[in-house]
């Protein structure tokens, strides 16, 4: 220890004396292994080394990325003749890039009161892109070129979108990559063709002039800029870059109701349609009240006709993986008591009570009620027995509780659901009066019946769920199983799980990568496997909407067009959920023919184990999925894999004649065209060839294939019959 220390304080003590700012020891340190680094390796610096810190190569330069504080004296023009890159400046807080070849002039910097080494060490989004390894995706590494997104929309259906965020411009900061926008909220109009409400732009001017969307039951949101900013935010020069990030966007600020979420899906598709372009569409939410859990509800069968039609969902798991708000309570002629937790916030106007939801197995039948005790757990009031076979009209009464106070309630019952056939309750009870509890209670003869406790607010999008506990001998305590709410139950939907996301320290040690405490844990209500992939949604940093009042701890700000424009770190499967969503817009833009199944299983194929993992059973995990998500892999598979989907995309060559039997002529292919394959429907390859002008087609059996060229290091194909 004593053999390094010395020789290193002697090394570093002339910046000590000569510097004229401020500067931590462990900058300075890190700023000294790289310089030695960099002469020792005549700046041919290792991998890992080129991981740890920021540094990044620009027009062949290597620069380290630095922020500074500056003073009066600071002065941009003359840095930039000096060849270091001045990047955004708010205030007196500005980033720098510094050429690695000169660090050991960086002492001499004028006008700078404080200097560090941008931090790379806590998950924010540039954690992100190393983790699901896109950024291996954005640079081409052993790919033919790199992939960003390109020609793929993204649909956010969201609240709290700044229309004027740089996030959303190109990376050139000159226009809007916002294809369009649909405010549902808004008034004024003009409404969207086809639809009678809200209001849509369709030009940058109308988006810039309008400058965010409008207060709704969330005020002036945030957090659709946050998931925009995650699946194809720009950067503008911070590391929060997204994961598609020359994809556009269609944003809609939609209302709360399964109806106004499925039109803004239909304006997305005819967009896309309109566009001739691959879409896909994330959801960064989720509800436990709106219809079965199982994938056959009304709102689960409408997504799933939307991917027959080649939209790809991405969607959250949920943040319910620390709550014990689920019973499975398996009948032999018993009774279930469990005591209702619920949600105590007096600043939430909404807040209303707690939405209890039973879900039984088919052709059976259940009942359910309520008791109220004191605080000595003495039953005071109860409710009468409820079945579902014999409960056809809904229940709103109350409870009369001690001297005078009362406990409302309200129920309804199916003793088979229209989309499922199972038995149902919703139990909706209000907030007790103090000083009592509520009980739920519920028999059986028989069967199965899961129980979720989920906050219930007068605005009804309550998304949360509380415990189910004890109140003694012959009482149930809940579990955080069968998490999975709704659209994430659907079944084409990619459902996405939450972690922390893995990095590298400036020691070349891999952290990170622990499942999140809140990821909801499934399986879905029928068992079949939910969530379907992981992500990283812990501490995620990206933009924020600057028109927002909800609060947020600011990390950065940029200023653009004469407004700052803040960053912020947040947590949840809402956050995830865009990383998936944008890695599936670089599948898109690598192969545009795929299926949203395609995509799917490619996601699936390629996740990958690590020690937080372990070994994935071969029937899935119910917290982890198929395993975390592997963007480079699936580049590379989706590459190989010839897509059935009927996309149009004006090509430059043709096939003739189609239908063929014995010869196929091909015109048009160019010195851009790498491979040619014949692909059947079974994914199978026929043949292989190199560019030619005719093929010999009369070996194959009569049916329909695929023509299949890598072009431009791109995916293209055409159908074609043989008879």
């Amino acid at each position: 220890m004593i053999k390094f220390l010395t020789p290193f304080l002697l090394i570093i003590l002339p910046l000590t004396t000569q510097a004229q700012y401020q500067i931590s020891e462990n900058c300075r340190a890190d700023i000294h292994q790289l310089n030695k680094a960099f002469e020792t390796t005549q700046g041919r610096l290792s991998e890992s080394l080129e991981l740890n810190y920021p540094i990044h190569t620009i027009q062949g330069i290597k620069y380290l990325s630095l922020l500074a504080k500056t003073n009066e004296l600071f002065d941009r023009t003359e840095l930039t003749a000096e060849g270091i890159i001045v990047g955004a400046q708010v205030r007196n807080i500005v980033t720098l890039k510094y050429p690695l070849s000169n660090l050991d002039e960086i002492e001499s910097l004028q006008g700078i009161d404080l200097l560090q080494v941008a931090g790379k060490v806590r998950p924010t989004l540039n954690r992100v892109l190393f983790d699901t390894r896109a950024d291996s995706v954005h640079n081409g590494y052993g790919l033919p070129e790199s992939y960003t997104g390109k020609n793929v929309l993204i649909g956010i259906t969201d609240w709290g979108f700044d229309y004027s965020s740089p996030m959303f411009y190109d990376t050139l900061l000159q226009n809007t990559r916002i294809l369009a926008a649909w405010d549902q909220f808004k008034t004024a109009g003009p409404t969207p063709a086809n639809f009678s409400y809200g209001t849509e732009y369709n030009t940058m001017t109308d988006l810039i002039n309008a400058g965010a969307d409008t207060a709704n039951i969330y005020s002036y949101a945030t957090h659709g800029s946050h998931v925009a900013g995650i699946a194809g935010g720009s950067g503008v020069g911070t590391p929060y870059r997204g994961l598609a990030f020359e994809s556009q966007f269609l944003f809609t600020t939609f209302l709360v109701d399964e109806g106004a979420v499925l039109d803004a899906w239909e304006w997305m598709y005819n967009k896309a349609t309109a566009e001739g372009k691959r879409l896909v569409i994330n959801m960064s939410w989720g509800l436990y009240h709106t219809g079965a859990l199982d994938g056959t509800s009304m709102l689960s069968q409408a997504l799933d006709n939307y991917s027959n039609l080649g939209v790809l969902f991405v969607t959250s798991g949920g943040n319910n993986g620390d709550v014990v708000f689920h019973i499975k309570k398996e009948f032999t002629n018993d009774t279930l008591l469990s005591r209702v937790l619920f949600y105590n916030n007096n600043s939430l106007v909404t807040l209303w009570g707690q939405s209890i939801h039973a879900w039984g197995d088919i052709g059976s039948t259940f009942h359910g009620g309520i008791q109220v005790t004191d605080l000595s757990n003495q039953v005071v009031a109860e409710s009468p027995w409820y079945a579902t076979a014999s409960t056809t009209n809904y229940i709103d009464t109350f409870l009369v509780v001690g001297l005078g106070d009362t406990l409302l309630y309200n129920l309804s019952m199916d003793d088979a659901y229209p989309t499922n056939g199972r038995p149902q309750m919703r139990l909706r009870i209000n907030k007790p009066p103090l000083g009592y509890k509520v009980t739920i209670k519920s028999t059986a003869n028989s069967g199965t019946v899961h129980y979720w406790n989920v906050t219930e607010l007068t605005s009804d999008v309550g998304n949360w769920g509380m415990g189910f506990s004890s109140l003694g001998l012959g009482y149930t305590t809940g579990d955080n199983n069968y998490g999975i709410g709704a659209p994430a139950c659907t079944n084409s939907a990619i459902t996405v799980a939450a972690y922390s996301a893995s990095y590298l320290t400036p020691g070349g040690n891999l952290v990170g990568g622990a499942p999140a405490s809140f990821s909801s844990i499934g399986p879905r209500m029928d068992d079949v496997l939910k969530p379907d992939i992981s992500a990283p949604g812990v501490a995620v940093a990206s933009s924020i909407s600057s028109y927002t009042d909800n609060n947020f701890t600011q990390i950065n700000v940029v200023s653009f067009n004469g407004r700052d424009y803040p960053f912020a770190r947040f947590s949840g499967t809402s956050m995830s959920s865009p990383a998936v969503a944008g890695i599936a817009a670089l599948i898109f833009d690598a192969n545009p023919y795929l299926s949203p199944q395609q995509v799917k299983d490619i996601l699936i194929q390629t996740a990958r184990e690590d020690s937080y993992t372990g070994s994935i059973p071969p029937n899935g995990d119910y917290k982890w999925g198929w395993g975390k998500v592997n963007a480079y892999a699936a580049i590379q598979l989706a590459l190989n894999t010839a897509g059935y989907n009927e996309f149009e995309k004006s090509l430059n060559w043709q096939i003739y004649p189609n239908p063929a039997h014995d010869i196929i002529n091909i015109k048009g292919l160019d010195e851009f065209v790498s491979q040619i394959q014949i692909i059947n429907l079974n994914g199978q390859i026929c043949s292989e060839h190199l560019p030619v002008n005719q093929l010999d087609i009369s070996h194959l059996p009569s049916g329909i294939y695929i023509f299949k060229i890598i072009r431009g290091q791109k995916v293209e194909q055409r159908k074609f019959i043989v008879h």
